[in-house]
């Protein structure tokens, strides 16, 4: 087990939050509820000192703030039961399974705004969610909100009319067409499989041809979606957690429904137990890495064979040292919690782990007191870690050893995880606004809020040393947020703004030089900017945005609310 090498403190990574003073705001349905410890967090001091330690100094950075290309009116928001949110018909539900009040409404993270402390005016803090919500819609008819009497979302074809030379044209886009619980849900996906792109919502998951957005096929689900991964097999399989022992003020994600995104047909069915105490409390992170699909939670893990169901591997037999979550894709990195007795203190590791059996290949053990909130990528693998009010990002290499730490200047750094962190309810994987190659990671800034044009920079960092090497600034005013590496170039979307359309872009790693790869219509910009921090996908030349929440005061509005909408040449 590698320990990284002392650093100088002053070369910290961190994340200055100030929680929000008194009482949370009154809008109905959505506040700031109780701070929770993880699960595996320790009473008492947060005094160990380490390789992560931050120098003591002045608080003056921010945490996650409004605006910064994110929009700023909060939507109403319910319990989520699990990292998806389900929201469960309006019941009042926070970690599985438990009742936590008769109204209580959560924030709903969508960015972390962290501070790259260097110097004598260190001391770095841990990204926290703060208000945001959907924009207000500008150019077009994308509202879909007023009197609950004219509530017809734009045509592509409306959209297209206004399209100027040079500009992309809206390929399609689909309504939402559900009536969600009081407090709307977030959506999941997008999953895309051949000819097919697929998204998932409430108590429902529909594939549309990616060719012209006809719906293909829909499958109903006998309750909600309370987890997911964030992509599917290679040959187009998902597996998603949906809610059983469902009540009026409670439900438990543990249902397993495999989902064949190609057909839309469904697939092996099986319940997870959940009955233990602790395992009961837990949230779920799911993943899925080659033929295996990974359901998490604080104190028992399970992995399954998708194309079957069987189970490959549970918790460890030893118990000493647990799986929480893991991440997908090319590789299995499983977070992981160690405690011997209950009086002692937990230390976490990574792990590389085999997606067959769960055994591990390597080991990295986390300083005492911090705990892996994060995996922003696998290869090379780049950690998000936090301790207390501290937050730093390291870098391991292939074979698990430390490599570096990141290092910066005076600058907020944001990225959307769908939550926190892992043990309040979000996946380990599937982070935007971060990626890497072999040799530099990319990270998107939060802008100055005192600037009066709102921008931000993508900032390259050197893996070897954990420094920047080139600060790229945003086109046009908006904000850009990396997606990831596709030929040689980092794939950026810039979002949409006030009366500016968003937009996919690539970055020279080499140089951070910017280029137009696929302009979005500006007749389009109200609708784009209608759409709650919006997912992003670019496939094939067409981007594909997806809104992660979907939230109207009036039912026929969220029926119309844009669901998925999609540019191309």
């Amino acid at each position: 087990m590698t320990q990284p090498p002392a650093r100088p403190p002053q070369e910290g990574f961190g994340a200055p939050y100030d929680p929000p003073p008194g009482p949370p705001p009154p809008a109905p349905g959505y506040g700031y509820p109780p701070q929770q410890p993880g699960p595996y967090a320790q009473p008492g001091p947060y005094s160990q000192a380490g390789p992560y330690a931050h120098p003591p100094g002045p608080q003056s950075g921010h945490g996650y703030r409004p605006g910064y290309g994110y929009p700023t009116q909060p939507p109403a928001v319910g319990a989520p039961g699990g990292p998806a949110g389900s929201g469960g018909g309006g019941r009042p539900k926070g970690r599985t399974g438990v009742v936590v009040g008769a109204v209580l409404a959560v924030v709903l993270l969508v960015g972390g705004g962290v501070r790259l402390a260097t110097g004598d005016g260190g001391g770095g803090k841990r990204p926290v969610a703060g208000p945001s919500g959907s924009a207000s819609p500008t150019g077009d008819k994308g509202s879909g909100k007023d009197d609950g009497k004219n509530v017809a979302g734009p045509t592509a074809a409306e959209l297209n009319a206004g399209r100027k030379p040079g500009e992309a044209k809206v390929a399609w886009l689909a309504e939402n067409g559900v009536d969600l619980p009081q407090y709307g849900e977030k959506t999941h996906g997008p999953w895309f499989a051949g000819d097919i792109v697929a998204k998932g919502m409430y108590r429902k998951v529909t594939g549309y041809a990616v060719a012209d957005g006809a719906e293909k096929w829909s499958l109903r689900l006998p309750t909600d979606l309370c987890a997911s991964p964030s992509a599917p097999t290679a040959d187009g399989k998902v597996v998603v957690g949906v809610e059983d022992n469902v009540t009026e003020t409670e439900a438990t994600c543990s249902v397993l429904q495999m989902i064949d995104l190609r057909t839309g047909k469904a697939g092996w069915k099986k319940t997870v137990d959940r009955s233990a105490m602790r395992d009961g409390l837990s949230h779920v992170a799911m993943s899925i890495s080659g033929d295996t699909v990974t359901f998490g939670r604080d104190t028992a893990s399970n992995a399954f064979r998708v194309s079957d169901g069987k189970e490959l591997f549970g918790k460890r037999e030893e118990g000493v040292c647990q799986p929480f979550a893991f991440t997908g894709g090319a590789r299995m990195l499983a977070a992981v919690s160690c405690q011997a007795e209950p009086s002692d203190p937990v230390r976490q590791q990574v792990q590389e782990v085999d997606p067959v059996t769960g055994a591990p290949r390597w080991t990295y053990t986390v300083e005492p007191d911090w705990s892996v909130t994060h995996i922003f990528t696998v290869s090379p693998p780049v950690l998000s870690i936090a301790k207390d009010d501290e937050w730093a990002v390291l870098v391991l290499d292939e074979n698990g050893t430390y490599r570096s730490r990141m290092a910066g200047g005076d600058e907020d750094y944001g990225f959307r995880c769908g939550e926190d962190s892992v043990q309040e309810g979000g996946n380990l994987d599937g982070c935007a606004g971060v990626t890497a190659d072999t040799s530099r990671f990319y990270f998107s800034t939060q802008p100055d809020s005192t600037a009066k044009v709102q921008t931000n920079k993508v900032v390259a960092f050197d893996l070897a040393t954990g420094r920047p090497v080139w600060r790229t600034p945003s086109p046009g005013g908006r904000f850009m947020m990396p997606l990831r590496l596709e030929g040689g170039k980092v794939l950026v979307y810039v979002q949409a703004a006030h009366r500016k359309s968003g937009e996919i872009g690539a970055l020279d790693p080499a140089t951070g030089a910017y280029t137009a790869l696929l302009k979005h219509p500006e007749s389009a910009a109200g609708t784009e900017n209608t759409l709650f921090l919006p997912k992003v996908a670019y496939r094939d030349g067409r981007s594909f945005l997806l809104p992660q929440r979907i939230s109207e005061d009036e039912d026929e509005a969220e029926k119309a609310a844009t669901g998925v909408l999609v540019f191309g040449e």
